[in-house]
């Protein structure tokens, strides 16, 4: 057995990475590796985004299976997509010369990856008799009993789906403390991620260490200044500082999702598009249906200019049985009124806009119910949406239609 190898794993174990081709990584990387690889107790890692996280992960797993070849390693991400991600990567590192060479010196033998597919990796390395492999990766919505591991590593189980949802919260806060069960007696979890918000699933996890944008100093002043532009203040202090701006200081508090069992309840109901035609804008696509005193709000929000979602919204139009498409001309001079399938009212925006969504959205945002297939980009707008907010096309389109409604109330249409 080769010394000089496992003081490298012990000591410096970013060389494994930096040799694998990732070279931005730094001591602080380093630091993260080590005790991914060497820590006895379960620890958590929150960090901010761009950080290279589940790179320094995806070194130290690699790693580990050369190590620890008798231990078996559980990895949890949000998605199976984002299980896919990794499995591959871990994969291509095994396959790289630094890896082999550290096989080679502690057991006289090359590495051989005996099986690999999306979830799973095996190598020539394993000595349990166990029919589990070396690494299993898997979906945190997936079913994990019966499961068990000597390694168990959560990567990203928090997203902005738990922001803006309490039952996400809630369902990822189970996952975690059903991953108690899986992991062997003697074993460890290692938590990696970043908060969304004050009440996810990091209460529950021990030993937290966080570096936030500042503390890393991976992130240059201009191109942070830039970020922060980007976003809205609470998700870059969410995201980026590693903090939660109170409820008390924002404008609307979490919202009412419905579980899919009230979509036709939206039936019928009245459509808006606030639309972008370039730039940075937003486009947003709200439907809303009234009924006994609740509002069934669908929306969708995308990124581009709205002759690229025209006809995508007006599938949804039709798939909700939306009516009337209430368009404002004041950007656009009638344009999109044209092309928008009838019926359409068009109308001149006069009310500040602030003003509008402070005096109808707001007043009724207790009464709101937003259907389950409402995108969560929609949502979060609304949630980050502030006076000097520089995106607000969501807030708005569903405050526009909340104020139609309002007024036919008031008149009796």
């Amino acid at each position: 057995m080769n010394k000089e190898w496992l003081d490298l794993v012990k000591e410096k174990p970013i060389a494994f990475g930096l040799e694998s081709g990732f070279t931005n990584l730094t001591d602080i990387h380093n630091d993260w590796i080590r005790k991914f690889i060497l820590s006895d107790v379960d620890i958590t890692l929150q960090a901010h985004r761009g950080s290279f996280k589940t790179t320094c992960l995806s070194v130290a797993i690699a790693i580990m299976m050369i190590v620890y070849p008798a231990k078996s390693i559980l990895f949890m991400r949000k998605t199976d997509d984002d299980v896919k991600e990794i499995i591959v990567q871990v994969g291509k590192l095994l396959r790289t010369p630094i890896f082999d060479s550290l096989a080679v010196a502690i057991y006289g033998k090359p590495i051989i990856i005996v099986k690999q597919n999306a979830f799973e990796i095996d190598t020539s390395l394993k000595v349990t008799t166990k029919g589990t492999a070396q690494f299993v990766g898997i979906g945190s919505k997936a079913s994990i009993t019966g499961k068990h591991a000597d390694i168990v590593i959560t990567d990203d189980i928090i997203n902005i789906d738990d922001r803006i949802s309490k039952a996400h919260r809630d369902r990822t806060k189970m996952t975690y403390q059903e991953l108690q069960n899986v992991k062997n007696r003697g074993g460890r979890i290692i938590n990696t991620g970043t908060p969304w918000h004050k009440l996810d699933a990091f209460v529950l996890m021990p030993n937290v260490e966080r570096f936030d944008c500042y503390s890393t100093g991976m992130i240059e002043h201009e191109e942070l200044q830039e970020i922060r532009k980007a976003m809205s203040p609470s998700l870059f202090a969410a995201n980026y500082e590693l903090e939660h701006i109170s409820e008390s200081e924002s404008f609307f508090s979490s919202p009412v999702i419905d579980d899919g069992t009230n979509t036709e309840l939206i039936h019928d109901g009245i459509c808006h598009i606030d639309a972008a035609y370039g730039g940075g804008d937003d486009t947003a696509f709200t439907i809303l249906k009234e009924r006994n005193g609740k509002i069934y709000v669908y929306g969708d929000l995308r990124h581009c200019h709205i002759d690229d979602v025209l006809t995508e919204f007006e599938n949804k139009r039709t798939i909700y049985r939306a009516g009337t498409l209430y368009n404002e001309t004041n950007a656009d001079k009638g344009y999109l009124a044209k092309k928008i399938e009838k019926p359409v009212k068009t109308y001149h925006e006069k009310m500040n806009k602030h003003i509008k969504i402070s005096t109808y959205l707001r007043q009724r945002w207790s009464d709101i119910i937003f259907i389950k297939e409402t995108s969560r980009e929609y949502i979060n707008q609304i949630l980050d949406y502030t006076e000097n907010a520089e995106h607000d096309d969501a807030p708005d389109g569903l405050a526009s239609l909340i104020r139609e409604i309002s007024a036919k109330d008031k008149w009796g249409w």
